[in-house]
């Protein structure tokens, strides 16, 4: 099973949105099945099978999270975080004005859910699985 070593050394080598897909393949080959962001943090914890979970610390200041669900500021967000215009913690500061309270990363499903605060699913964005790796 998978450590948090492991998961920060695939971690480290995002450097954009443009990035992410290969790190998702990498984890899952680690053995992760699925994991939680929390955007009020950057807390997170990771599951893989037979109840295998690691959790991460917090890794800003607490964020305030918008109570407002704003799906569509949400996807413009995303977008220009895939094309590599915003870093990391750009991306989680907008994401939180939109309304995130959280992701959830599904590598079954190869999917990435955006949740708000009522734990509402607000987008649920594909995650492209070509073999990167």
């Amino acid at each position: 099973m998978f450590t948090l070593e492991q998961l920060k050394a695939a971690h480290a080598k995002v450097k954009s949105g443009a990035d992410f897909p290969r790190y998702i393949q990498e984890i899952k080959a680690l053995g992760l099945i699925t994991y939680v962001y929390n955007l009020a943090d950057g807390s997170t914890t990771y599951y893989g099978a037979n109840g295998h979970q690691v959790s991460a610390p917090a890794i800003y200041p607490p964020k305030t999270i918008n109570s407002e669900a704003l799906a569509d500021q949400l996807r413009y967000t995303i977008a220009i975080h895939q094309q590599g215009q915003t870093d990391f913690l750009t991306f989680c500061t907008q994401a939180a004005a939109s309304g995130v309270k959280q992701w959830v990363i599904d590598t079954v499903q190869m999917a990435c859910i955006y949740q708000d605060v009522n734990g509402n699913n607000m987008v649920i964005e594909p995650i492209p699985e070509e073999d990167y790796i």
